[in-house]
């Protein structure tokens, strides 16, 4: 059963219904349901498919695509000798086929892009000169490599140039469209327990379809992550080289980005990994940015020079938390609960989470029509200026001029602030004003899983968000 996605087949649908030929672009990270979204949205009718092939020459790549036009009814004899031969193949079938519209769905293209194979060309003679000028041709193509669809595709500077009809960037599941899952799958988690496989794993549908009925979030995180034949033992590494064709230097960027929970600057990035300062380090960046391991973005106050780079991908934190050093206890995770070690990893996956869901907490909040900016914010200690030296989770700009210092609290009950905590807030209201000058308003916010307890400190959170608002 097809989980949320509404949105993305209402679209796939209306092409197949317009009276005019599409070309549409499907991209998002590994395991996200692109292929499973296609083929749900046509119906798994389609006049052509074929799926590139990991780490394949060119000429593995044409004998496998020979084999899709057999799979097609188009038997050619011999494999194409080149793209353009194989898009003329293509033609043929199209010609041929009596369906009302001809869906051709081409899946991990970014892996017949090989060197000198002009591909693209290919492609874009086939769209340009062919098939745009007909009325019953619906192109899909979709890749796992979101840098590569980007830049040569949707953001191509040449003959495909605005040729798109539509894209669809396809994204993790939301908490909610998670607990809608489980309960199709006749999983009895609450929400505290989808919580806390969302805070491994993300909202990436493929590591959901591994829970097992029966067993406990920690349960089954050992036999997914850590047992001898772990489905996801060695998903890690995949996961970037399906994304990025030199992984190397990207995972350098995301293994110092991991050693910093506040995040680090660019200059930081460089000199943490000997990277340097150019052109391509920014185009890096953007595509790690634009594939959703990590984010970008500017303190209240600072300059754009100063923006700083945090992870954000779930999966890729709690690798470099447990993962990185192969343990080899298979109940490693049993073994880890309650541990200082687990508890602080648990207090950070929830920031990320909570980031995450920024528009659910907006709605909580009743703001979610007013224009925020969203960030963490920090300052060091400088007792010239008068500054103790502060490090704020999550900071909600509005444009009323109000700000929404958020505390984000993991806890396994109630949350009680005592003496010291609300010094710490009062403590980082004073730097936030000293340092930044601002004249917002400044209401000290609380999110955290099951609410706060009531006592001598709490009238000082002006708001509370719990778990249950993250869920709507």
């Amino acid at each position: 059963m097809m989980i949320g996605r509404k949105k993305e087949i209402r679209l796939i649908k209306e092409t197949i219904e317009d009276d005019r030929s599409h070309f549409i672009a499907v991209y998002g990270r590994r395991r996200v349901g692109k292929t499973f979204l296609i083929r749900e949205a046509c119906g798994y009718r389609f006049t052509f498919q074929h799926a590139g092939i990991y780490d394949g020459n060119m000429k593995e790549q044409l004998f496998a695509f020979k084999g899709s036009l057999k799979e097609a009814g188009f038997d050619t004899g011999k494999a194409p000798a080149n793209w353009a031969e194989a898009f003329e193949k293509i033609k043929d079938l199209i010609r041929k086929s009596t369906e009302k519209k001809k869906i051709i769905f081409i899946d991990e293209l970014s892996w017949m892009d090989t060197p000198k194979s002009d591909l693209m060309r290919a492609l874009e003679n086939f769209w340009n000169g062919w098939a745009s000028a007909r009325k019953d041709i619906v192109l899909i193509i979709c890749a796992s490599a979101t840098s590569w669809i980007l830049s040569k595709v949707i953001h191509n500077k040449g003959g495909l140039y605005h040729r798109l009809t539509e894209q669809v960037h396809l994204e993790q599941f939301c908490l909610t469209e998670c607990e809608e899952y489980v309960k199709n799958s006749n999983i009895a988690f609450n929400r505290e327990q989808i919580l806390q496989y969302y805070m491994i794993f993300g909202g990436v549908p493929f590591y959901w379809s591994l829970l097992r009925q029966g067993e406990s979030v920690v349960q089954n995180t050992d036999r997914i992550l850590f047992a001898k034949d772990a489905p996801l033992k060695d998903e890690f590494n995949y996961l970037y080289a399906s994304v990025f064709r030199n992984p190397d230097v990207y995972l350098k960027i995301i293994r110092a980005l991991a050693t910093k929970k506040q995040g680090m600057t660019r200059e930081e990035i460089i000199a943490g990994t000997g990277i340097p300062n150019s052109g391509d380090l920014t185009a890096k960046l953007e595509e790690l940015e634009s594939c959703g391991f990590i984010c970008k973005y500017t303190a209240f106050g600072q300059k754009k020079k100063n923006s700083v780079y945090q992870i954000t991908d779930q999966f890729t934190l709690f690798y470099y938390q447990f993962l990185e050093n192969d343990p080899t206890d298979e109940h490693f995770w049993s073994n880890q609960i309650n541990t200082p070690r687990v508890n602080t990893w648990m207090g950070l996956a929830f920031e990320k989470v909570c980031m995450a869901h920024l528009q659910q907490i907006k709605t909580s909040l009743g703001i979610s029509g007013i224009l925020t900016d969203v960030n963490a914010w920090s300052c060091k200690r400088d007792p010239d200026k008068g500054l103790f030296g502060s490090q704020i989770d999550m900071l909600i700009v509005r444009k009323d001029q109000v700000v929404n210092l958020c505390e984000v609290k993991y806890s396994q009950a109630e949350y009680a602030l005592t003496a010291k905590e609300a010094e710490n807030i009062r403590r980082r209201i004073h730097d936030f004003r000293t340092a930044t000058g601002t004249r917002y308003a400044i209401y000290p916010t609380l999110i955290t899983t099951h609410g706060m307890v009531a006592n001598s400190y709490s009238e000082q959170i002006q708001s509370v968000i719990v778990m249950d608002d993250l869920f709507i």
